[in-house]
């Protein structure tokens, strides 16, 4: 394996006792991008840069983000496509090096043209995957996502050499960002991994989005970490949560709080690596000054947290997790194929979730305690609910109420409060 690039650098500072944190930050004037690179790297934090793509780019539509550069319109992230080479290696010339590596971010089902201009820039790190950059963001034919994934995985593999370890990180842990139970994120992100892999990576990152209960991610972050012990198995893999990625508290000290204990999961649970969010994330697009203090906040919560010991890992998060993993792998010769016919079969089935591959039979809910629950499993190979956990309706203000909980109970203050097992205080939310 090679000791330089983006994974490298990524095991490197985690093996120093250093979370790595990372911005989520792109923008379509080069000068402005360069500068966002440079504020990152310069910031009081362990860090890596991100070139963020903007939406044209990320669906394919490379006429649309080329009039607008054409026309001195901004865009919500940075074309790499149609920026063309030159810009970009402007962009990282001095900045980006074997300290400061840079990871592509897009969001894209059609990802080929993506993958072929990042390579041409000697980029090394990129993330997605082919169930979590299309079902949740638009209407791409799941069979199709999966073929360009397996074209694109390929090609990046492809481009191995002395000096450069392809890089990709899953998206499956981050499936809507909220209200989706944390044992299917658990097996998506693992079985993206293994997709990945399965097309030869061997530089992998596994990622787990900060949920509604500390006790419920710390089980799941463990589940993770035993199932990709399983399914890589002589891959150089680490963990990336990412702060959470539903409703963000609206005051600056609601944002700050919630932040840092997605800074503690991270370090308690042998995360290496965590993507921030800002103070004005429920407003409008962050300032590079603010990515840079929520950077800096992380960091600094990062290094007042002891790393936690090895954490239970036959919970039922992992119970859970492993029979949806075990029921892909039994569906196909290869994972791509498992996936297709588990979501066409309802085996897989993501709650909320409007795309018309998704069978939409699963609901889920928040307990009395904030874990995040199963109300109706649908068609998963899941352990029957009964007793307490029996299958419920969810109505529509229970559901509004369950996605404004985050946020009502951190801008009220009181999250810093926790009952013996690590969940968020519910007074006051």
């Amino acid at each position: 394996m090679n000791h330089t690039g983006f994974g490298a650098f990524v095991r490197r500072a985690h093996g120093a006792g250093r979370l790595v944190v990372q911005p989520r930050m792109g923008m379509s004037d080069p000068a402005v991008m360069r500068a966002g690179l440079r504020a990152t790297r310069e910031a009081r934090a362990t860090t890596v840069g991100t070139l963020t793509l903007d939406s044209y780019t990320r669906v394919g539509d490379l006429e649309s983000a080329e009039l607008a550069l054409l026309e001195g319109v901004a865009l919500n992230g940075y074309p790499i496509v149609s920026h063309g080479l030159d810009t970009t290696r402007a962009i990282l010339d001095g900045v980006r090096d074997e300290d400061f590596p840079v990871q592509v971010r897009h969001g894209s089902a059609v990802p080929e043209d993506i993958f072929k201009a990042l390579m041409a820039a000697d980029l090394d790190a990129s993330e997605g995957g082919p169930v979590s950059y299309c079902l949740p963001y638009g209407r791409t034919p799941l069979a199709r996502s999966v073929a360009n994934w397996a074209r694109s995985t390929a090609l990046f593999a492809s481009a191995r050499r002395p000096g450069l370890e392809p890089h990709l990180e899953t998206f499956g842990g981050c499936m809507l960002g909220q209200l989706c139970p944390p044992s299917l994120l658990v097996a998506l992100s693992a079985l993206e991994a293994r997709f990945f892999y399965e097309y030869g990576l061997r530089s992998i990152s596994v990622s787990y989005a900060q949920q509604t209960h500390r006790g419920q991610d710390t089980e799941a972050v463990a589940a993770l970490r035993r199932l990709c012990a399983e399914l890589l198995p002589d891959a150089e893999w680490h963990v990336v949560v990412y702060a959470y990625m539903g409703l963000y508290p609206q005051t600056p000290a609601g944002a700050f709080a919630l932040l840092g204990q997605a800074a503690e999961l991270a370090v308690t649970t042998g995360a290496a690596r965590l993507i921030v969010k800002t103070v004005s994330e429920s407003l409008r697009i962050p300032t590079i000054d603010e990515n840079v203090s929520a950077l800096e906040h992380a960091s600094a919560v990062a290094a007042r947290t002891t790393r936690g010991v090895e954490p239970q890992t036959d919970s039922e998060t992992y119970a859970e997790a492993s029979a949806l993993v075990e029921a892909v792998l039994n569906l196909g010769s290869d994972v791509g194929q498992g996936l297709l016919t588990a979501f066409s079969r309802g085996y897989l089935d993501v709650p909320y979730c409007l795309h018309p591959d998704n069978a939409g039979l699963s609901r889920s809910y928040l307990d009395d305690e904030g874990r995040l629950r199963w109300a109706v499993t649908g068609k998963m190979p899941l352990p029957r609910l009964t007793g307490a956990a029996e299958e419920r309706a969810v109505s529509s203000s229970e559901l509004l109420s369950s996605l404004s909980y985050i946020r009502r109970t951190f801008d009220s203050g009181t999250a810093g409060d926790s009952t013996a097992d690590g969940r968020i205080a519910r007074r006051g939310a």
